[in-house]
């Protein structure tokens, strides 16, 4: 334990000098940018490896490239960084008005409570702050974010972070079986695909997160789905299996809703069962653009590093309500 203390130490300083590398893979570039000599950089790069115990760059032609160990070490390092500028742009203002605009693109089911949520504790300390908020499928939020529309992007499954993006996953939740109340599998405790192989499946559109999710699930179990219909929104969904027109994988809508029985309904209702597998989940994270420290302006930084540092905590309660 003495010695892993001591090597973080020794990286510790580092840091900035790696995930700047990570970013550029270029030396000379990331020297510029840091305002180091060059030699400073090597010299960094040099004493990380020694103390990782493996290479992190090698040399490819004028530049450098990424080490796998290297690959796998840096969305850990940008995070560490990330909170740690988020711990310090709280205590420089938390006694000072912090103003301005924070635009956020969303999936639709987020909308509910996982995004005002967020916003209602920042807001609760920076009253100041306007929120612009954009709702859309999974790909419209992503290229939102990348094209610079948003400074933000809420989605299921978490975006991968690549070259010019950064995620931070922060909770699980449960996806569920959705059918008609009177249906066979509605008393069941659990189902698996193969039990609706034959029923027609209402989806939602590509390029939504769920979709993804759902075509994932039916690949694991071996068929494609026979969908019958396609929508862009959840409640629609909810809906169309409530008149007895097909089943679907959803995330868990918490409560279960009784049947609707009524001379202008009918026989409405759906039941959730949960699903033996273990894919039967979505991972929802919040994503950002790479930009220099100052070049991201400060009403956004705090939001996003009280997201990130607080987010898994301040949503473990929704979780556990769909889980439940």
């Amino acid at each position: 334990m003495e010695a892993d203390h001591k090597q973080l130490m020794q990286l510790l300083p580092l840091l900035p000098v790696l995930a700047e590398l990570g970013r550029t893979e270029h030396v000379t570039e990331t020297a510029e940018l840091l305002g180091v000599p060059q030699s400073t950089v090597s010299r960094a790069l040099a004493r990380a490896s020694a103390v990782v115990g493996t290479e992190l760059l090698v040399r490819d032609g004028r530049g450098v490239r990424l080490t796998p160990a290297a690959r796998t070490l840096l969305p850990y390092i940008e995070q560490s960084l990330a909170e740690f500028q988020a711990g310090l742009d709280l205590v420089r203002n938390e006694s000072e008005v912090v103003r301005g605009r924070i635009s956020v693109s969303f999936q639709h089911t987020f909308g509910e409570a996982t995004l005002p949520l967020l916003i209602s504790v920042f807001r609760s300390r920076h009253p100041g702050a306007v929120f612009t908020l954009s709702q859309g499928s999974r790909n419209a939020c992503l290229e939102e974010l990348a094209t610079g529309g948003a400074d933000l992007a809420l989605t299921a499954p978490v975006a991968p972070a690549g070259r010019n993006l950064q995620s931070s996953p922060l909770y699980r939740e449960p996806l569920r079986l959705v059918v008609h109340h009177s249906h066979p599998l509605a008393g069941c405790t659990t189902a698996a695909l193969a039990d609706i192989r034959t029923e027609p499946f209402v989806a939602l559109g590509p390029g939504y997160g769920m979709r993804s999710l759902t075509d994932a699930l039916f690949r694991e179990a071996g068929y494609r789905p026979r969908i019958a219909f396609e929508s862009q929104d959840s409640h629609t969904i909810r809906g169309l299996v409530s008149a007895g027109l097909g089943v679907s994988i959803l995330p868990s809508g918490g409560d279960a809703p009784g049947r609707t029985v009524s001379p202008e309904t009918g026989n409405l209702g759906w039941v959730e069962v949960p699903l033996d597998s273990a894919l039967a989940f979505r991972e929802v994270g919040i994503s950002w653009r790479r930009r220099k420290p100052d070049a991201e302006p400060v009403q956004v930084r705090l939001f996003r590093g009280m997201v990130v540092a607080e987010g898994p905590q301040l949503l473990a309660g929704l979780a556990r309500q769909r889980t439940g």
